[in-house]
């Protein structure tokens, strides 16, 4: 059984959230405020969360921010799939920014919630497998360690979150080539490319602040305009340069 952690203060919508996610065979616990969540979170380990915007006691952004942060609570690589008000862009990128895996607007639909569910569910499931420390990906001073999902700018950890990695490794495997948004959408994300959907922008924003943090320099991921991003080279940057 796959354990979901639902917060949402809205009772009526979560008991019809929790019947449906239970007859697509996932176990859910509901948490109905901000301080419930992160209780809840410190005690149990989950293997997803749907958390949403507007909580009382703690906002959403207040929780994400905290799993994200504290050693403590054991969730920081925990899928989060955020939901937030219909239209409101502005919450889906400051989630997305904070930690988030994914969003949904509010009201959601329950079949679009489980494709999303199990989409980041995958990738989790993917990171669990063993493989042989030959499956390691380098490029330059950037290591990925595919096995564990571990991502390493010469010898500092960058603190990636599940949806992070699935990007920066899709980067890393075509290093030197542009990647169109589509295909890492479909790829990191598991879904298509919708029209105003910035979530690839905003994931490849949290791997450059986090490259820059660790002493990256700024162009070692660029956009392409009109094609996609890519990893460059040191060969490549020097060129450029």
């Amino acid at each position: 059984m796959t354990d979901i952690l639902l917060i949402d203060d809205d009772k009526e919508l979560s008991e019809l959230l929790q019947e449906y996610l239970s007859s697509e065979g996932f176990t859910v616990t509901a948490a109905y405020d901000g301080d419930q969540a992160l209780q809840m979170a410190g005690e149990n380990q989950y293997s997803a969360m749907i958390l949403d915007v507007m909580l009382p006691r703690h906002s959403g952004f207040d929780v994400l921010k905290k799993l994200r942060q504290q050693a403590d609570l054991g969730q920081q690589n925990t899928p989060v799939i955020m939901l937030t008000a219909k239209g409101d862009t502005i919450d889906r990128v400051i989630g997305l920014e904070i930690g988030a895996d994914d969003y949904l607007p509010k009201p959601c639909d329950p079949r679009e919630l489980v494709a999303r569910l199990r989409a980041v569910l995958r990738r989790t499931a993917n990171s669990a497998q063993t493989l042989p420390e030959t499956s390691d990906l380098e490029v330059d001073k950037l290591l990925l360690q595919i096995g564990s999902r571990a991502a390493y700018w010469q010898d500092t950890l960058l603190p990636l979150t599940g949806t992070e990695f699935s990007v920066l490794e899709l980067l890393v495997r075509q290093a030197g080539q542009v990647i169109s948004k589509d295909e890492l959408t479909e790829q990191a994300l598991g879904r298509k490319l919708t029209p105003y959907d910035r979530s690839i922008d905003v994931h490849v924003s949290n791997i450059r602040k986090k490259l820059a943090s660790a002493g990256a320099g700024k162009d070692q991921i660029i956009n392409v305009r009109g094609a996609g991003y890519m990893l460059t080279r040191a060969s490549e940057t020097q060129q450029r340069g």
